[in-house]
């Protein structure tokens, strides 16, 4: 199939790094059957690809459509994507699910392999806008951070910042959010929770800025103040990654997805920071060199500066993507 395009619905948020993903998929498009989307968000991509892959087999004249296996941890996000998919698919599997467990879901459709994976990781545009879960400290909202029905949960955010030992919460942003005053933030919340108990994103975003020195261009040099972000934002990242567990669902997830992906099926991940990335790239190599895959991203790509203006969200977006090999050749 050639020249793989869309006419996106202003409806659907414009998902990242779109064009290189149709530009990934376009060359097995037509040996495509399944296309599994383990992160369906607001179905960005999924409808993308839907309508490239329906548009290109019409100009060949097979008429066909795309098949779809699409997970989410969030119904709302599920249900939304049905309506969305329900016409431009052959076959259309909606799980409320985490991506970690998608051979449970492929065995429970009996569907033996996949052609194309995407992972776009992290967390999407309409759970930081409409999911009230507490993802932003934009918004004044219950302290939760999960990406799923909170029931399901062992722990929220606000377990974790009234009830972890202070050593524990330091380790988690300095781990997870790879901030260096994560002692001193840790400190001031043990300090806080001490006389009131923390409910909601801007309580705890006002304890971690009180906790953080004030930057100023002027002490850390120009290029700095234009990479100032707000003081909150690495340790409400540390506390989401932890309450999805979302390193460890990545892990599961990529060896998966690489066992039940087809021989010459491709992979695509978007990453938004850097021990996301790391990991997706350790399990590429891994692959290259047991002579199981092909990488074929050399380096991650990123966002062209005409979506950087469009779409701010993509500024911290790596793509990184592999194709397994037709013939795999098991290196001991």
């Amino acid at each position: 199939m050639q020249n793989l395009s869309t006419d996106q619905d202003n409806s659907v948020h414009v998902p990242v790094l779109l064009h290189e993903i149709l530009e990934s998929f376009e060359p097995i498009a037509g040996k495509v059957t399944w296309y599994l989307d383990g992160t369906l968000g607001g179905a960005g991509h999924a409808v993308a690809l839907a309508e490239a892959f329906q548009k290109s087999a019409t100009k060949s004249g097979s008429g066909e459509k795309i098949s779809i296996i699409g997970l989410d941890r969030d119904p709302s996000a599920v249900a939304r994507a049905k309506e969305l998919l329900a016409d431009k698919t052959d076959k259309l599997v909606l799980e409320t699910e985490n991506y970690r467990d998608l051979d449970k879901v492929l065995d429970k459709n009996q569907i033996q392999a996949v052609d194309f994976i995407l992972l776009d990781l992290g967390i999407s545009s309409d759970e930081l806008d409409n999911s009230g879960r507490g993802f932003t400290f934009l918004k004044d909202e219950p302290l939760l951070m999960t990406m799923g029905d909170p029931i399901t949960y062992p722990f929220t955010a606000r377990d974790i910042v009234n009830g972890w030992k202070e050593e524990d919460i330091a380790n988690v942003i300095f781990g997870y959010g790879e901030d260096r005053y994560a002692r001193r933030i840790a400190k001031r919340i043990v300090e806080y929770r001490e006389k009131k108990k923390i409910e909601t994103t801007m309580e705890l975003a006002e304890i971690v800025k009180s906790a953080v020195p004030k930057f100023t261009s002027r002490s850390f040099g120009k290029s700095f103040g234009k990479k100032q972000i707000n003081p909150a934002t690495k340790t409400f990242q540390a506390l989401r990654i932890t309450v999805n567990d979302e390193l460890g669902a990545l892990k599961e997830g990529l060896k998966k997805g690489f066992e039940r992906l087809a021989p010459g099926g491709r992979m695509a991940i978007i990453s938004f920071h850097s021990l996301e990335d790391r990991i997706v790239k350790e399990f590429f190599k891994e692959k290259k060199e047991a002579g199981q895959a092909n990488i074929l991203t050399k380096k991650p790509v990123t966002a062209v500066p005409q979506e950087l203006a469009e779409n701010p969200r993509s500024r911290s977006a790596k793509l990184r993507i592999l194709e397994k090999k037709l013939l795999v050749i098991s290196k001991h």
